[in-house]
């Protein structure tokens, strides 16, 4: 065989005396054919790292090192503050401490609510596995939802549907449910234990008192139609914590939602206090850092009489049982100041039982409820007022000078025009009358001669009476500091044009003139018209608010009566209507009431307003008569007529505040 080697000289190729660069050379031309191939070789290289090559490659290394550097400029320096506090949020936990709610009272000191304490179960969304995914360490997401569904009885949409309507407040305490007894909060905090973000919370509720002794009877009874007064609290929806994040609001909180709890709610909620704590990996709190204490809210001393509210309520619904209705309002008001001594709405609720949180089947029961027992009757309905609105007109044609206090009609039965006859309600009508006469026996003849004319006699007209009415309150809120206040409606040319596409009659005067036909008017209202007449024509804003007490200091801050206006009418007309009001109980419609042992004011009315169904029954009135003290406006719907129905519960009422009064004195 031939060997391309075997001609060489192997102890010269490999001799001693040859060096190692020499050898190496050798060996380069034996292998790649002498020189020429380590030149291309050399050339080959040089092509490779070319200059424009290693500029490019050079420019990508610096721009990755600016890169890398102004990643880490941004992290520390720009955004350094914004990682820095997203760590001790991770690590650390402001936990707010609740302040304890304003306590409400009556004027005598009645203590109307109390806090008591409960328990919550809360998540804090930030501690939850942020993938649905099974995690390496601990449950996933799904797993611990799963296990609070569990544990809580809730169904996991349910649960899930909670998390994603706050999932924008993922740092704060999320409800899951709250009013937990102390069982089973026991229960849930020891099968959570291996959860992150879970926390059993101790807070209070709001409990409302309706229990009352009556000083007078000493029957104790339950004066639940104070729900409508008090209201209740709730949790905040995303809606309310979006609007009051900012002022302080967390997702766990409950804020008033009606009645006074809502109006005041910024005074009686007070200040939260904040706790500094550092938590563990699964947001269980480890040390306590820091601590500020909480405000408690302002207490409230309202102008409600808590007496007279529970009997005013306990007259009405043993009337209304007996005459099998359901519905009625009342109104007791200080002439004197415009404050509120009673508001009752029949039927009434409970609101202890929205205090916690209202179970569902319960709510549907109050809710296709034909009677409404939400619905706050005393302020927010509004009704034809019927017969209890001519006092202000009577006092709004004697300041017109359209009659004088011995100005006299005869009432014949009613008047015809044309093809349609206006009746009294009397056939026969009630002979020659007067303005107290008028009033006293509710004559319509009477005021639809004042109101809208007839033959030669010029009435005041729709623009006048609305004018006076309106003067009286009517039309308008009144400012009552309660929320679902409604205004009303005091009918003219212009209106029924404009929502009827019809023209005025003077049938229409006829029937504004007797509160009918499209006036409507609220409870309240009616109690305020009586109070001006009562105290001379000044119209009050109603206060149910008397004082706001610090419990802390115990300075109390009074609200002052609040002057709406003053009734642009004299004081001796004024005083025409109020001797026809006390004709009324002497010998008129109100008669009952002659005997109650201090001298009583008052008027009847019925209001028709549906064909079909009986008349609502109307009663309002002012007592003592010298020197009022107290104006009542009371609606019995579908109650026939005033002195069937309403002044029965005005004449109980007044012979048992004849005996409380005395209490005072």
């Amino acid at each position: 065989m031939n060997d391309p080697f075997s001609q060489l000289d192997g102890g010269a190729l490999f001799s001693e005396d040859i060096s190692s660069e020499d050898r190496y050379s050798v060996d380069q031309e034996i292998l790649f054919g002498g020189g020429s191939a380590k030149a291309e070789r050399k050339s080959y290289i040089d092509s490779s790292f070319s200059s424009s090559r290693a500029r490019i490659f050079f420019i990508i290394i610096i721009l990755c090192f600016v890169g890398i550097l102004g990643r880490l400029t941004q992290v520390q320096i720009v955004e350094g503050d914004w990682y820095f506090a997203r760590a001790e949020r991770n690590r650390q936990r402001t936990i707010p401490i609740v302040a304890e709610r304003g306590l409400i009272y009556d004027r005598n000191g009645e203590l109307l609510t109390q806090n008591v304490p409960n328990f919550s179960l809360t998540l804090v969304p930030q501690d939850l596995p942020r993938k649905t995914s099974r995690n390496t360490v601990g449950p996933s997401r799904d797993e611990v939802i799963t296990r609070l569904s569990e544990i809580t009885l809730q169904d996991t949409e349910s649960l899930s549907d909670t998390l994603d309507e706050f999932g924008a407040y993922s740092y704060e305490s999320i409800t899951l449910r709250e009013d937990i007894d102390y069982d089973q909060a026991l229960r849930i905090h020891i099968d959570a234990a291996d959860l992150p973000g879970i926390t059993i919370a101790q807070g209070s509720k709001r409990l409302y008192l309706h229990e009352v002794e009556d000083v007078i009877t000493g029957v104790t009874s339950s004066v639940d139609s104070i729900s409508h007064m008090l209201g209740y609290m709730g949790k905040l929806n995303r809606e309310e914590l979006d609007e009051l994040y900012d002022k302080g609001y967390l997702p766990s909180d409950s804020l008033g939602k009606t009645g006074v709890e809502y109006q005041y709610e910024q005074q009686l909620r007070g200040t939260y206090g904040r706790r500094r704590v550092e938590v563990d990996s699964m947001g269980r709190k480890q040390l306590v850092l820091s601590e500020e204490a909480p405000v408690p809210g302002l207490q409230m001393r309202l102008a409600i009489d808590l007496q007279i509210q529970a009997a005013l309520q306990r007259f009405m619904q043993e009337e209304l049982d007996r005459r099998g209705l359901a519905r009625a309002a009342a109104v007791a008001i200080d002439p004197r100041d415009g404050k509120i001594r009673a508001l009752v709405s029949l039927p009434t609720y409970d609101n202890n039982e929205f205090s916690g949180g209202i179970d569902r089947d319960t709510y549907k029961q109050y809710i296709e409820d034909e009677n409404r027992p939400l619905f706050h009757r005393a302020i927010g309905g509004t009704y034809p007022s019927g017969s209890v609105i001519k006092p202000a007109i009577a006092a709004g044609a004697l300041q017109e000078n359209i009659i004088t206090r011995s100005t006299t009609f005869i009432s014949t039965g009613g008047l015809a025009i044309g093809q349609w006859f206006f009746p009294d309600w009397q056939p026969g009508g009630h002979g020659r009358t007067d303005v107290r006469k008028s009033i006293a026996n509710s004559v319509n003849t009477f005021y639809y001669m004042i109101g809208g004319g007839y033959g030669d006699f010029v009435g005041m007209g729709v623009a006048k009476i609305k004018i006076y009415i309106e003067a009286f309150g009517l039309a308008e809120e009144l400012g009552i500091d309660l929320p679902g206040e409604r205004s009303g409606n005091v009918p003219s040319k212009a209106w029924k044009e404009e929502k009827k596409g019809e023209r005025w009659y003077v049938g229409d005067t006829y029937n504004l003139s007797i509160g009918q036909g499209d006036l409507l008017v609220t409870p309240l209202q009616m109690a305020s018209v009586t109070a001006s007449i009562a105290n001379g024509g000044t119209v009050y804003a109603p206060q149910v608010l008397e004082a706001l007490v610090n419990p802390v200091t115990g300075d109390e801050y009074p609200m002052v009566a609040e002057v709406k206006r003053t009734v642009p009418i004299h004081d001796e007309h004024l005083q025409t209507v109020r001797l026809g009001m006390r004709d009324c109980v002497t010998y008129g419609s109100c008669r009952r009431l002659n005997s109650v042992a201090i001298p009583v004011a008052g008027k009847t009315g019925t209001a028709q307003w549906n064909r079909n169904k009986e008349n609502h029954a109307w009663f309002t009135s002012f007592a003592p008569f010298d020197n009022p003290e107290i104006a009542i406006a009371i609606l019995v719907e579908e109650g026939e007529g005033g002195s069937i129905s309403a002044v029965p519960i005005g004449d109980r009422f007044y012979r048992w505040w004849a005996a409380y009064r005395l209490l005072d004195e």
